[in-house]
């Protein structure tokens, strides 16, 4: 759905390369003439917001990676002399730690949002299995980066994560014998990590890219869900979305430097800030907090393997929400029961995240029990019955009508 392209350089070299491989046409009809619904609200922004925030990993990583050391006996003291000796060392590793959790931040409301509009729904199914192609690979990639300061947490956060791959039956010993490369956590294990962390970001760079053709292919949902059906449904992109993603990306780098220049380590773990001892264990080992949900739904498993298998099933199970999902209407505006199941589901998420930073006994893991439970029954119970049962509200004929009312 990308628009009709009407460029024409002004300049006959501009002519001349634009004839033999036209760009500036490409970026034209999909970032300038592209057809946007007019109905979009600033929850639309978090795309391109994520798309910043991804070419800052990747710049302030690279700079990084210059100067840091990938050996056990060295990792730990290249990160604290970036942070003392390297001119505005300390600005990219906060922007880079921080970053991370601004990524997660605005991935988790970019896919809330998805959900509560049914973004996943037919034509976009593989628009949304894409994204959710992309949020694995940035857990890998923020899990991996975790380990490279090698303090306490960076050590026995590797040592426990890699240790799920044993409950893998046959198979499992070799596996994590070869994450490890020996029979221990050690400095083949961070050379192993750093490499993966600094492939990865341009692994997922590619994604997006394939995300973003699959968005322009079956083009943007809107808050109505609805599709548009004449030119006064939409309005090109620039300057109407651009405008409002620029203006909300300011917004959202307020919040980012806030983090940096005045709270830059109220998101980490203090345990980190001591160097790694494989002799002397943390009390509380915990992940940093955007993987807390699917840590409280692994410790939820009395059982190893079953607990790594709802893990990985509590994240993959996005991928087939296009067809657990039943219901024709898209948008929770019109979808009342959906809507207050949606809102419940958010609180759950909310409460395992909480959980998961508790400590494993008593009443936690209950509680973790039960909202384990109720996370994989919205997927596979609710969703489903309420596309046979529930009553859905009139939807308006058209994204204009939605915005203007019937005399649109």
């Amino acid at each position: 759905m990308s628009g009709n392209s009407t460029y024409q350089p002004q300049s006959k070299v501009l002519q001349w390369f634009e004839k033999r491989l036209p760009i500036g046409g490409l970026i034209h009809s999909s970032f300038v003439a592209y057809p946007t619904p007019r109905n979009l609200n600033y929850w639309w922004t978090f795309g391109g917001i994520l798309s910043f925030m991804l070419g800052v990993q990747i710049i302030t990583g690279i700079v990084l990676a210059m100067h840091y050391t990938p050996h056990v006996d060295l990792a730990f003291k290249s990160v604290e002399t970036i942070m003392r000796d390297v001119n505005y060392g300390w600005l990219l590793r906060y922007l880079h730690s921080n970053g991370a959790s601004m990524f997660f931040i605005a991935v988790y409301i970019h896919i809330f949002r998805g959900m509560y509009y049914g973004s996943y729904k037919e034509p976009r199914e593989v628009l949304w299995i894409l994204g959710v192609i992309i949020y694995l690979l940035m857990m890998a990639t923020g899990f991996l980066g975790y380990t490279l300061p090698w303090g306490q947490m960076s050590f026995w956060g590797a040592t426990v994560i890699t240790n799920f791959f044993s409950a893998i039956p046959g198979v499992g010993e070799a596996v994590v014998t070869w994450l490890w490369g020996g029979f221990a956590v050690g400095n083949p294990t961070l050379n192993r990590f750093y490499s993966l962390h600094y492939l990865l970001p341009f692994v997922i760079a590619g994604v997006v890219i394939l995300h973003v053709w699959a968005l322009h292919v079956s083009g943007q949902n809107n808050p109505a869900g609805i599709e548009p059906k004449s030119e006064r449904d939409t309005v090109p992109f620039t300057p109407y979305a651009t405008t409002k993603d620029s203006f909300f990306i300011s917004v959202f780098c307020i919040l980012f430097a806030w983090f940096v220049f005045y709270t830059p380590n109220f998101l980490g773990h203090a345990d980190n800030y001591i160097p790694a001892n494989p002799a002397v264990t943390p009390q509380h080992i915990v992940p940093e907090w955007y993987y807390l949900p699917f840590y409280a739904i692994l410790r939820a498993i009395p059982d190893k393997l079953l607990g790594v298998l709802a893990l990985f099933g509590s994240i993959l199970i996005l991928a087939f929400l296009p067809w657990l999902d039943t219901s024709r209407v898209k948008s929770a505006r019109y979808r009342p029961l959906y809507k207050q199941f949606f809102w419940l589901f958010f609180a759950v998420c909310i409460g395992l995240g909480w959980l998961g930073a508790k400590p494993a006994e008593g009443i936690y893991v209950v509680l973790s029990r039960i909202l384990t439970i109720y996370y994989f029954a919205h997927f596979i119970v609710i969703l489903p019955l309420l596309g046979i049962f529930e009553k859905t509200k009139p939807l308006p004929n058209s994204i204009s009508e939605s915005v203007l009312g019937s005399k649109a």
